[in-house]
């Protein structure tokens, strides 16, 4: 028999409350609650009919402060099971969360629920959390997501190859070569060169573990490997001084910030005193140049080491990023890392890094221009 997916409709709440009753044993949305799903704006109520019988349905919810759309309930009658119609609510379901901008799919599905798991996974849906005590009849529930949303290269901007760090340390690198081989398609991307980079920028000290890259290093790195660069640093001195409390450190990361700037004296390489602006990122883009920016990794990754990320394109909405950090333990997997959306005034945010300090800083890599003669 075929099934028509649609809107829910104000004639359909006496068949929404007895498909609700007959689904679920607890947990139950009342009349109430479907009365209000199905009138509220932002949020989609989605049926399964065959004939006039309403045989599955699909709660979307979407807030408006945030990117994430969450289905809160989906349920298909025993009696049709089997027919591909769960599969073809949760297509539907991200569809209109698509339609309202959404970035990622979440839901939550009880621990038993073994064929509901296996359609998930089966989706591209990962595990990211753990509710204990979650449901009425205290069972647990799993939590899945998926990004939805995928930015598709636009010709105004560079194409920019991804490429994963293969330490927990090398972001920075990773990122500069994502830029450099975005403005030159033959430069090198591999561990060898992700480790000579670092070798080169690194500050030495950072929170914990080894050493990260500054942007003096990471701009400098640029320039010797033939590329013009500038960075943008919105403040003066050595930067992270801040992570360390050994004054000897403290020493150290001032000398190794001395000889960055002494050897950057001897290049072309520009240095700003302030931030990069959003403009600024974009007008650099569409002129075939690369931006690397430092980030909190807090809304990425819950860490609160600073990270870099490369900036691939902009538009009214997001700013998408390739970032090099892949963390496969999790269920990340590099397309999900990459053109990965990101909204623009979370960006601006993100661009902050240190409760105290509030340092920002970007690179942005250029092809050299050629010697006038």
């Amino acid at each position: 028999m075929t099934t028509t997916l649609r809107p829910a409709l104000p004639s359909d709440l006496d068949a929404l409350v007895d498909l609700e009753n007959r689904l679920f044993q607890s947990d139950r949305l009342s009349r109430r609650s479907l009365r209000r799903f199905i009138d509220h704006p932002s949020d989609r109520l989605i049926v399964a009919a065959q004939a006039e019988t309403l045989v599955g349905y699909s709660l979307v919810l979407m807030r408006r402060a945030t990117r994430l759309a969450r289905i809160y309930s989906l349920g298909v009658c025993p009696s049709v099971r089997g027919q591909g119609i769960g599969e073809a609510l949760l297509s539907a379901s991200e569809q209109v969360a698509r339609e309202a901008g959404r970035i990622v799919m979440r839901l939550e599905v009880r621990e038993d629920n073994a064929p509901a798991i296996r359609l998930y996974q089966r989706l591209g849906y990962r595990q990211f959390g753990h509710h204990r005590d979650y449901y009425e009849d205290h069972s647990d529930a799993l939590r899945f997501e998926r990004r939805i949303l995928h930015y598709h290269p636009s010709a105004a901007f560079p194409r920019v190859p991804y490429y994963p760090q293969t330490t927990e340390f090398t972001c920075g690198p990773a990122a500069l070569m994502m830029a450099m081989a975005a403005v030159t398609p033959d430069s090198p991307l591999n561990a060898r060169e992700e480790l000579a980079i670092w070798r080169q920028a690194t500050t030495i000290f950072m929170l914990a573990g080894h050493g990260g890259c500054g942007p003096h290093g990471l701009a400098l790195a640029a320039w010797q490997r033939g590329f013009q660069a500038c960075a943008y640093i919105s403040h003066t001195g050595p930067l992270f001084r801040q992570t360390v409390r050994n004054p000897d450190k403290k020493r150290v990361l001032e000398l190794v910030h001395e000889t960055f700037l002494a050897d950057l004296a001897d290049t072309d390489v520009t240095l700003h005193d302030r931030a990069i602006t959003l403009a600024e990122l974009e007008q650099a883009l569409r002129g075939g140049q690369v931006p690397l920016v430092l980030i909190s990794g807090w809304q990425l990754s819950g860490s609160r080491v600073p990270h870099w990320v490369t900036v691939c394109a902009v538009d009214d909405s997001f700013v998408y990023l390739h970032d090099p950090e892949v963390d496969l333990e999790s269920g990340d997997t590099i397309a999900d890392k990459q053109y990965l959306p990101v909204d623009r005034q979370l960006f601006t945010r993100m661009q902050q890094y240190g409760r105290e300090q509030r340092l920002q800083a970007a690179v942005v890599v250029a092809a050299r221009e050629p010697i006038q003669r």
